[in-house]
């Protein structure tokens, strides 16, 4: 029976944690993902989890001893923001690179600078190609759900790549939210129990982690580190339609909101998507064909499936929270292109910054973004084609 709450993001998750407990959680804190070890500390002072948490000196510090007790064979876990995920940044690509599957909840910080605190998802997309999955939520739900299925997904045998479950900072992480948690003993035999196939202390099959890598086999490594990522989407389809018998909540690569029919479609991540949904209802009503796909798994990209999915819209707008500084488009505007250019399609396609650094994205804002792609219909002209949105004059 579900249980109902009302909690913040990061309340969210710290459940979620909880509930599966893991083996081993190392941890440093930092703005705004500090709750996360500090709610999950308090679990473990009380004895309602069997986690060992591992206080640390530095963010490389605690990724550092996840790879360490992953690889050891036991199931692992963490969290931080912005620049204490840059600071893991060396251990993301050993961590992705052993196929250790540990889960990372990761609360989305601007990097500096400008030195600041609030949300967007430059952390995020600057690790994109670290070899990481990466989950995105547009609410708290989302955020405590996406947890819940993050082991399946990256533990699967034809997986085996580390996760990272990802929300927007402060906007959802310290938003409270009314929210339905599963039971714990549901969440437990959901998950089950982690039985890797190698690891470091079984006396029958020593084996070597992390070992130098000569020209002969590196590319090979990474062929297979790609076809893992590959078979992660397969995977979380497979783990999401599980996951709705035991919560009645469905999850996919993505969502489409109104877009069957629809001539304009945002494309969007995180918790924007929700005031995209608002923009595109309040468009409805005035008779424009507006729709909204908001992408949940980031990578690997479900380039495919999304080409498929906009295949009718005559005008695409691609929101990024953050700057690539290519000059063109921003991380999501560039696999969205790639992929229409894949399966042979040439829409009309916009590419907007947003909301760097806690700008508000508003229903009138976003707005504009439709204002816009409708008069690039009209007059067939796209005009500049990379765009900054609400930005001050």
């Amino acid at each position: 029976m579900a249980i109902r709450d009302r909690l913040s993001g990061n309340e969210a998750i710290a459940k979620a944690m909880r509930q599966v407990c893991a083996d081993v959680m190392p941890a440093y804190p930092i703005t705004p993902s500090t709750e996360l070890p500090q709610y999950f500390s308090s679990f473990v002072a009380n004895g309602q989890t069997e986690t060992v948490f591992v206080p640390v000196e530095s963010e490389h510090s605690a990724m550092s001893a996840c790879i360490g007790s992953e690889a050891a064979g036991a199931r692992t876990m963490s969290a931080t923001s912005s620049c204490g995920l840059a600071y893991m940044w060396e251990m993301l690509y050993v961590a992705a690179s052993n196929r250790l599957p540990i889960a990372l909840a990761v609360v989305n910080r601007a990097l500096s600078g400008p030195i600041n605190i609030n949300c967007d998802h430059s952390d995020a997309m600057g690790a994109r190609d670290s070899g990481w999955i990466q989950i995105f939520a547009e609410t708290n739900q989302e955020a405590y759900d996406n947890f819940v299925q993050a082991y399946r997904i990256a533990e699967h045998e034809d997986v085996k790549i580390p996760i990272m479950i990802c929300q927007d900072g402060f906007i959802t992480s310290h938003g409270v939210q009314n929210i339905e948690l599963l039971e714990d003993d549901v969440v437990k035999n959901f998950v089950g129990e982690y039985n890797p196939t190698s690891w470091l202390l079984n006396p029958e099959h020593p084996e070597a982690v992390g070992p130098y890598t000569n020209p002969p086999y590196y590319m090979e490594a990474k062929y297979s580190q790609m076809v893992g990522m590959n078979n992660a989407k397969k995977v979380a389809v497979e783990v999401g339609a599980e996951f709705e018998k035991i919560s009645g909540r469905k999850y996919g690569l993505f969502e489409e909101y109104k877009t069957e029919d629809a001539d304009y479609i945002m494309v969007i991540m995180g918790s924007a998507a929700g005031t995209g949904k608002d923009t595109v209802d309040g468009l409805r009503e005035q008779g424009v064909k507006a729709g909204l796909l908001k992408i949940r798994m980031f990578r690997p990209f479900p380039g495919e499936e999304i080409a498929q999915a906009l295949k009718n819209a005559k005008v695409i707008a691609c929101m990024d929270r953050t700057e690539s500084y290519n000059s063109q488009d921003g991380p999501i505007g560039n696999d969205v292109k790639a992929a229409l250019f894949n399966a042979g399609m040439a829409p009309k396609v916009l590419n907007y910054v947003y909301g760097l650094a806690g700008r508000d994205v508003t229903v009138e804002s976003l707005g504009s973004v439709f204002e816009d792609m409708q008069e690039v219909d009209k007059s067939g002209n796209v005009g500049d084609t990379y765009r900054y949105l609400s930005l001050r004059g």
